[in-house]
């Protein structure tokens, strides 16, 4: 299976999603080296891009071997949307994605993420201006509605295409289901009905099984992963395996889930400096943990220490010491 969006020819069509505090260029860089199709950004205000906070710079930093990657923009200002858009297209990004999806309340609030969902006049200006500040594609991630009396995504979908978006992400719940409930994959469908666009069904993944009923019921074009990918950044070749052929493809061993965990901690620590890099990375450890004997003591350690060395000589131990424990039960 493979993905045509705008003139990039993606080997995968299975993409990772745009996660705040989750999705910077570390974690990019490693689900991109395992097998995504394609990477998107944080979420990233367009407020802030426009008026170059240094932390939004980082936010948006890249590297060759993620490419092609997506950067995700938020706002309610159509001018200011564009002239965010116009930025990230000069410093090198090759998509731009907006976001009428995100559910969070400081977001809604400020009339951007899924709140643009009621007001379909705002975000066609905020489409059209974006579109028409950039040359790259512009795509657009977006929920099934606001809320159920008015699941309006295939309208908004059929006005996107019309107004030159080159692809179409949508989570399969409305913004006041937040991540509550069970994602509505079949009704995504409505929305592959109304437009020739290739479009993205997201929402709930966190099986292999998981990715190939979506693609069943939503008839999508591919496939979205955001918290199923969290401390299993290989999870997105594994699915791109099973629809590719029904199998499973087994989870790296211990050896190569150490190595994996070691060196994206080490490039947090070098992207985000060490008192940044240490605290990103608890979050990232712990999820890589999951599952492993003894994860909830790890847990706590990994909260407690602060030096990066000391970190990486713990991660070490802990998982030579599940692959001892291992051996032993062989």
């Amino acid at each position: 299976m493979t993905l045509r969006v705008a003139h990039f020819d993606l080997e995968s069509p299975v993409l990772l999603a745009p996660c705040s505090g989750v999705t910077d260029l570390p974690f990019r860089r490693v689900v991109k080296r395992l097998g995504a199709g394609l990477v998107f950004s944080e979420m990233i205000a367009s407020q802030a891009m426009v008026r170059d906070s240094r932390r939004t710079m980082k936010m948006v930093s890249k590297c060759p071997t993620e490419r092609p990657m997506a950067v995700q923009l938020a706002g309610c200002e159509p001018e200011v949307m564009a002239q965010a858009a116009k930025l990230n297209e000069d410093l090198g990004a090759d998509i731009i994605d907006i976001n009428m999806g995100c559910p969070a309340k400081k977001v809604v609030n400020g009339w951007a993420g899924s709140a643009l969902m009621k007001d379909e006049e705002l975000a066609t200006k905020i489409i059209e201006a974006t579109v028409k500040a950039v040359k790259i594609p512009v795509t657009l991630k977006m929920r099934t509605g606001w809320d159920d009396t008015n699941r309006n995504a295939p309208r908004l979908a059929r006005i996107a295409q019309e107004a030159g978006i080159q692809m179409i992400t949508v989570h399969g719940r409305t913004r006041c289901q937040l991540y509550n409930g069970k994602a509505d994959w079949a009704f995504i469908s409505q929305v592959k009905d109304a437009v020739s666009i290739p479009v993205i069904g997201n929402g709930d993944v966190v099986r292999v099984e998981d990715a190939a009923e979506l693609l069943r019921l939503s008839r999508a074009d591919g496939v979205m992963i955001g918290r199923g990918s969290y401390g299993r950044p290989w999870f997105l070749a594994q699915v791109d395996h099973y629809l590719r052929t029904g199998e499973h493809l087994p989870d790296p061993t211990l050896e190569t889930q150490k190595a994996i965990a070691l060196a994206h901690f080490w490039d947090m620590v070098e992207h985000h400096g060490a008192y940044q890099g240490t605290r990103h990375a608890r979050k990232h450890l712990s999820w890589y943990s999951k599952g492993l004997t003894g994860s909830a003591e790890f847990r706590v350690k990994i909260n407690q220490l602060e030096d990066p060395q000391e970190i990486a000589d713990f991660v070490s131990a802990f998982y030579d010491g599940q692959m001892t424990q291992n051996k032993h039960r062989a």
